[in-house]
């Protein structure tokens, strides 16, 4: 097969990212269909992937109403937005790469995990960690036996007070009640790699955790609702929103709050959007700090944290063997190896994902395999295939449930939601 066509459906931020692959392998990978409410988003798709003006929609059902256009359907929407679309571009013969997590529903994600098996079609989620260099190491080295037979695991997602602030403070996955609880929307991630790592189902769990800062009661005295509004604390506060998304390093976040750069549009955003609202008096409800306590089969256990109180957004984690040790840091590209038989550790520094950084280089080698398992002709079902992703959406369920009902919650449980 030559090189694959591809439509979009949501063509926010992710949805950018993974067709970029698109402009970086025109040989491979073509753009040709798109659906997106936004016009700034839809013209922004269309001037770089030159596509052609009656191949362009405002909703994902006027875009499959059509006769087949492409040969797969990327599903980049809001999580509450993935089962409908995903499910039609299925019937309608298209292959699928859907954004995490797959549905903030448990049963739909049983039912997409049967709808992947049953169609024979490609559909991958986007559970871009497996394909990071750094979370490959370490898999490859839990399967040469590196540390022995594993016992433990110790995994942390720091996400960062900032983007804590932007994305579940201010941002779209603030509150579960329209996207995801924090442990699904953030966390998946997480919970799919602890699967793959340990190598074995998850049996049951138990999680702790809560809203505790980012509430009004935190508020400094007198602050307004709106950061733009005069707030006595700006000169002070880590999350004045002028100071965060109108500097000249505002990056990606400033890409979020406003499809228009120039400053005066940005100001705008912060005068009448969602982020310039002071981040104690937002209408969010996900916590911002989690554990969760995990037993795998084989006695493998493993414990998550996940927290916004750190200052970088970073991944690190501790794997525990019978002969040795395992010890990462993501966003450094560092793992130390540590035999027990042996006096001095084993540093292993992987190089630079240069300019694909997106998710330590996993969000470019993700749309690279679903490409290829395409022009394969569908052979193999890739890292992330949705039966593989239905369990760890599951143990992100089981976690939520564990933490509001304070219980172990079984996994048994969880198949017959």
């Amino acid at each position: 097969m030559s090189k694959v066509k591809v439509a979009l459906i949501g063509c926010g931020l992710r949805g950018r990212e993974y067709t970029n692959y698109a402009l970086e392998h025109p040989e491979e990978m073509q753009v040709v269909a798109i659906a997106d409410p936004n016009a700034e988003r839809r013209e922004w798709m269309r001037s770089h992937h030159h596509i052609d003006s009656q191949l362009i929609f405002t909703d994902w059902q006027e875009l499959l109403a059509q006769p087949k256009l492409a040969d797969a359907v990327l599903v980049c929407t809001q999580d509450r937005m993935h089962y409908e679309p995903t499910m039609k571009a299925l019937d309608s013969g298209y292959h699928v790469l859907l954004e995490k997590p797959m549905s903030p529903d448990p049963q739909e994600c049983i039912e997409m995990g049967e709808k992947a098996r049953q169609s024979g079609l490609i559909f991958s989620i986007c559970h871009v960690l497996r394909y990071t260099k750094f979370f490959g190491t370490i898999k490859r080295l839990l399967q040469e036996g590196a540390i022995g037979r594993l016992m433990t695991i110790q995994h942390n997602e720091n996400v960062g007070y900032w983007h804590q602030a932007h994305s579940f403070v201010r941002g779209n996955w603030r509150n579960a009640d329209e996207s995801s609880p924090m442990i699904v929307a953030k966390s998946c991630h997480d919970m799919d790699i602890l699967l793959w790592l340990a190598g074995e189902n998850c049996v049951q769990l138990s999680s702790f955790g809560t809203l505790s800062y980012f509430k009004a009661e935190n508020a400094p005295a007198g602050a307004p609702l709106r950061c733009t509004d005069g707030c006595l604390k700006a000169d002070s506060c880590l999350y004045y929103a002028p100071d965060v998304y109108l500097g000249d390093n505002a990056g990606w976040m400033a890409d979020a709050i406003s499809d228009d750069h120039s400053p005066e549009a940005r100001l705008k955003a912060l005068q009448e959007g969602p982020y310039g609202r002071c981040v104690f008096h937002c209408d969010n409800n996900v916590v911002d700090h989690q554990v969760v306590n995990l037993e795998f089969e084989k006695d493998i256990t493993a414990t998550f944290t996940m927290t916004a109180f750190t200052k970088d957004c970073t991944r690190t984690l501790k794997l525990m063997g019978t002969e040795g040790e395992i010890r990462g840091a993501m966003e450094k590209n560092e793992i130390e190896l540590i035999r027990f038989d042996q006096e001095a550790s084993e540093q292993i520094n992987l190089e630079s994902q240069g300019g694909h950084a997106g998710h330590g280089g996993g969000d470019h080698r993700l749309t690279a395999d679903f490409i290829q398992l395409i022009r394969d002709g569908g052979i193999g079902s890739g890292l992330t295939s949705a039966q593989n992703s239905v369990q760890s959406h599951l143990m992100a369920f089981a976690a939520e449930r564990a933490r509001v009902e304070k219980r172990v919650v079984a996994m048994k449980e969880m198949y017959s939601v």
